[in-house]
């Protein structure tokens, strides 16, 4: 008989815990263009991402461990993207005020990579297969 946790076969949603999030709120609803899925309140808001959802809350709701320290690396998302859209991708954060942390770049992994921050400091990467080009 098959282990029940290997049934598991999507990931669905992300929650993201907050550090500041008016400033999350306004980067993932107007930056990053994410319509919004659903909102229980002004401390969890749902982000609809293909088929999966991105949540963004807070502390204190039902968790309330301390945040990491500000400056500590704690999250890496990716989105993908066609191969073309890298670029564009890149070209509207820029036109946005982001600042990129590694432009478009062809990796030797057979992606094409995009690298930038949120305003919490996790890492986003937006990304394309180009291996099978």
């Amino acid at each position: 008989m098959d282990h029940p946790l290997k049934k598991i076969r999507h990931l669905d949603y992300t929650v993201i815990f907050a550090r500041d999030m008016n400033a999350m709120r306004r980067f993932y609803g107007e930056v990053m263009k994410f319509p919004i899925y659903n909102e229980l309140s002004e401390q969890w808001v749902e982000y609809r991402v293909g088929a999966s959802l991105l949540t963004l809350t807070q502390r204190g709701m039902m968790w309330d461990d301390p945040p990491p320290p500000n400056g500590a690396l704690s999250l890496q998302l990716a989105f993908r993207v066609a191969p073309n859209e890298v670029d564009e991708c890149a070209t509207a954060l820029v036109e946005a005020g982001v600042d990129i942390e590694m432009p478009p770049t062809d990796q030797a992994w057979g992606h094409r990579t995009l690298f930038f921050r949120d305003p919490d400091g996790n890492i986003l990467e937006i990304y394309a297969d180009i291996s099978r080009e």
